[in-house]
């Protein structure tokens, strides 16, 4: 009996007397995720099962998580400069009264992430 056959574009090896399928963990991106990929991951994993195993299994999760990462601080960025230039917090009001210029930016910067939570991490 031959050690290694091919069958159904599925490769087996002999082990004893029956032959076993030999299954290979394709290589997989390896990048670092951020606050929101893993806040993703979580959503994905609760309540999006079948994407969740469909990435894990085609070894895409962690480009995905990735991406999504990228893709939310970019858009909470560019949410906070134009909210920012709506409501008039520029360097000037930095220079001249810097409580109310943290306080706009920090609402600002929650408001902004509220919306990135909800059309980008949890979709």
């Amino acid at each position: 009996m031959e050690k290694y056959i091919t069958k159904n574009g599925i490769k087996y090896e002999l082990r004893g007397e029956q032959y076993y399928p030999t299954l290979e963990i394709s290589e997989q991106t390896n990048y670092e995720i951020g606050k929101y990929g893993h806040l993703h991951l979580d959503f994905i994993k609760k309540h999006r099962r079948g994407t969740y195993t469909t990435l894990l299994t085609e070894g895409r999760l962690n480009e995905h998580l990735h991406a999504i990462d990228e893709q939310a601080h970019e858009q909470l960025n560019l949410h906070i400069a134009q909210m920012a230039e709506r409501m008039g917090v520029t360097e000037e009001l930095k220079a001249s009264d810097p409580m109310r210029w943290v306080q706009l930016m920090t609402n600002i910067k929650a408001s902004a992430e509220e919306i990135i939570l909800k059309e980008v991490v949890y979709k």
